[in-house]
């Protein structure tokens, strides 16, 4: 069902990459310590395959949305290198959109900022809201949607990019239980279809066994590496299925020892 991962630097240079992240430190200035520097991050070395979906779980404050920004280029890492292929869209957990846009304006936004010409925005927009099942919700404003509808189409919105990669921090966290269960299955169904790689980042170990490929667990700050999942699970997944309650508990088990062991120092 799962197994630990084991991935040697020979290994690694033989493969293409959606994104890679070869040592990366990063480090912020301490509050209340003139000069002094909090390491967040240490020597972080990961790889995202092509069309693979990544889940990266841990502790708060671990590191995990710093990664996926750096990994996302809104910040430069102290030290080490990240590689992506093209740009990477990010999605977050507050959805952002303008709410004097339309559904569908706030999607043709990303697409005039990308380049697409205005002739061809309305139709690209209408095809992305199809994609995440909100074909008739192009006129509506953002107060007219729901919860789950309002990360529809920030999905679309990021979808726009026509990025390889999508980075996603937390984007279901807000919502109700039924609600994210059904985009978990829209997000598994999308990313079936488009064969995009996903790194995704929870603080839910079920959700990250649920959506996963692969389970990256980082360790309480400075945030490292510490184990690793393939999770062999066949598509489609239910949160509550056996086989995916069972690698959770194992990997609850692993957070809850690695939480115990940052409150002893």
């Amino acid at each position: 069902m799962a197994t630990t991962l084991t991935k040697t630097a020979e290994d690694a240079t033989q493969v293409r990459h959606a994104a890679r992240v070869e040592h990366v430190s990063k480090s912020f200035p301490a509050p209340g310590s003139p000069g002094g520097r909090q390491l967040v991050l240490d020597d972080i070395t990961l790889d995202v395959a092509p069309g693979e979906f990544v889940t990266l779980l841990g502790a708060s404050g671990c590191g995990k949305s710093t990664l996926l920004n750096l990994v996302a280029g809104l910040d430069r890492p102290t030290t080490g290198h990240i590689t992506t292929d093209g740009r990477p869209a990010l999605m977050f957990q507050e959805h952002a959109l303008f709410p004097w846009l339309t559904a569908g304006k706030n999607i043709e936004l990303a697409l005039k900022l990308r380049g697409t010409p205005k002739p061809e925005r309305r139709d690209r927009a209408d095809q992305l809201l199809e994609l995440v099942r909100l074909q008739d919700a192009h006129g509506k404003r953002v107060h007219e949607l729901s919860g789950g509808m309002r990360q529809r189409v920030a999905l679309a919105r990021a979808l726009a990019q026509d990025s390889r990669l999508l980075l996603m921090d937390e984007p279901f966290a807000a919502l109700d239980a039924i609600t994210r269960d059904v985009l978990h299955d829209e997000l598994t169904r999308i990313w079936h279809d488009t064969e995009l790689s996903v790194l995704f980042v929870t603080h839910n170990v079920r959700e990250a066994v649920r959506l996963a490929q692969r389970v990256v667990l980082l360790s309480s700050r400075p945030g490292r590496i510490n184990r690793q999942w393939q999770v062999d699970i066949p598509q489609p997944r239910r949160i509550e299925d056996t086989t995916v309650a069972e690698l959770s508990v194992e990997i609850t088990e692993e957070l809850r020892g690695e939480i115990r062991r940052h409150g002893q120092h």
